[in-house]
């Protein structure tokens, strides 16, 4: 008789992902070790935007060598998250982040419409993450204003 592996709990599903983020912030690697890339399925898909998908853990690490480039240090705000479960592999997380780019520093609120809020969807089975789309503006130093009359 075969045996199924036990699904996973929405607190399981948010808990990796959590790590994740730590591990995203700590330069690539979690706080037990982990490296960021180890929280990923062979086959993940990844989109993040002005980057385009990713698909597998080699083009992952490629769109994440990409970004390493131009963001010297991230902070995502997880103790203020807003988490929408779905009670299947499928949840989205609402945040804030504030670090530095390249092009200069960044903070959510700085000005108010700036870069610094994010959303993301994830897919996570057994215990790893299957799919991340990240929504965001990119322009982190906000220097992209001159296409948008109202600001």
């Amino acid at each position: 008789m075969t045996v199924a592996p036990a699904g996973m709990t929405d607190e399981q599903r948010k808990a990796v992902i959590t790590a994740y983020l730590h591990a995203f912030d700590n330069g690539g690697v979690g706080s037990d070790g982990t490296a960021v890339l180890d929280f990923f399925a062979e086959d993940a898909t990844f989109f993040f935007p002005k980057w385009g998908l990713a698909r597998g853990k080699a083009t992952i690490a490629r769109m994440f060598t990409d970004l390493g480039g131009t963001i010297q240090a991230a902070t995502h705000h997880l103790w203020s998250v807003n988490w929408i479960t779905t009670g299947t592999d499928l949840l989205a997380v609402e945040g804030t982040t504030h670090g530095e780019h390249r092009d200069g520093p960044w903070r959510a609120g700085v000005p108010e419409w700036g870069a610094g809020r994010w959303c993301g969807v994830f897919e996570v089975r057994d215990s790893l993450i299957q799919r991340a789309f990240i929504y965001l503006d990119p322009d982190y130093a906000g220097k992209d204003t001159a296409r948008y009359p109202w600001l």
